[in-house]
């Protein structure tokens, strides 16, 4: 599972406008990462254009897959990601990345800021956190401890069954307890009854 880039645009009434990016091309040989990066700038662009205010859409581009969430203020976010990363986290981020850069960069700047003016500086650290899913979102992190719960379980109801027990004699002992008849709970000896 692999994040290749985050950037935040502003979705004017021709185009978008970037307005912060960052990247993480260090699968890719070093002759190669230029032309990634300008592949994953315009493709970005062209997704943000493309999508309508208010929508949030995923978009498989070759071998990667885009996830683009357009508000309805025009500040947009992508987010480009292998085909393995989970889309439910991805959205999260994006989330996360809009209402940070919304409240720290004016929306009078939106229109005309560019990646050098814009003074918003999660990006880098937002991209570096979310390479790992289940570490950056907390419902991803809690169903792998489930998940991890599940086989700790599995593992030792076989552990169990391999000290030469078998789980069929553990439920016949288990049915004749409960058919045996049960000792009388009645207290011994005389009863009086009180005299009136």
């Amino acid at each position: 599972m692999k994040l290749y880039s985050l950037s935040v645009l502003y979705k004017g009434s021709t185009k978008s406008n970037l307005l912060k990016a960052a990247y993480d091309l260090s699968s890719f040989s070093f002759f190669q990462r230029s032309s990634v990066q300008e592949f994953m700038t315009f493709t970005s662009a062209l997704i943000v254009e493309r999508s309508s205010q208010g929508s949030r859409a995923s978009v498989k581009e070759q071998e990667y897959l885009c996830h683009v969430y357009v508000r309805n203020d025009s500040l947009g976010a992508v987010v480009i990601a292998d085909n393995e990363y989970p889309s439910r986290v991805c959205f999260t981020l994006l989330d996360k990345v809009l209402d940070e850069f919304s409240k720290q960069v004016d929306s009078i700047d939106w229109p005309s800021g560019s990646p050098a003016t814009v003074q918003y500086t999660a990006l880098d650290s937002h991209l570096a956190k979310y390479q790992n899913p289940r570490e950056a979102d907390a419902m991803t992190k809690v169903q792998a401890e489930l998940d991890e719960t599940k086989i700790i379980l599995h593992n030792t109801m076989e552990s169990l069954l391999e000290r030469g027990e078998k789980l069929d004699d553990l439920v016949q002992k288990s049915e004749h307890l409960g058919n045996s008849p049960k000792p009388s709970t009645r207290p011994r000896g005389n009863r009086t009854r009180a005299v009136r």
